[in-house]
């Protein structure tokens, strides 16, 4: 069993005897969505796997929470920021700002990019090496003001 698996469950443990529901649903339903890959692809989820899964809640969680902010439903909106802020305590620590650029500017060197038009050989370097610890769109947003 993954070590992220195994955190999981050390937790719904713990917000169960500590009666945090919150907490306790949050991560019953990662483990469910984990739990249904697994059925699905018949295999166990390596650590690599898992983070995929909680960025793909935590993106949904966001998106949703977009939509409540614009509908005027702050009650939902809060629901959902603090079921992603739950989920990302299990993602890798995602770079900053400056580590990012640090990290793209050796990608941009190595590929020999010089305009915009290499973007398509950037991101598919940098989105293999920084995968869990850089999201695509920072990583794009990125790009485009390094070569811009």
């Amino acid at each position: 069993m993954s070590e992220l698996k195994k955190r999981l469950q050390e937790d719904l443990k713990k917000a169960m005897k500590e009666k945090d529901t919150f907490k306790r649903d949050t991560v019953r339903f990662l483990m469910s969505a984990i739990k249904q890959v697994e059925v699905d692809t018949r295999k166990e989820l390596t650590d690599a796997d898992i983070i995929k899964i909680i960025q793909k809640n935590v993106k949904q969680r966001q998106d949703a929470a977009a939509q409540y902010k614009e509908g005027g439903r702050e009650d939902l909106y809060e629901k959902e920021m603090q079921e992603a802020a739950i989920l990302q305590e299990y993602l890798p620590k995602q770079l900053s700002d400056e580590e990012l650029e640090a990290a793209l500017k050796e990608i941009i060197a190595e590929v020999g990019a010089t305009s915009l038009k290499d973007m398509g050989k950037i991101m598919g370097v940098a989105t293999k090496k920084l995968a869990g610890v850089a999201d695509g769109k920072r990583i794009n947003e990125t790009v485009k003001k390094l070569l811009g």
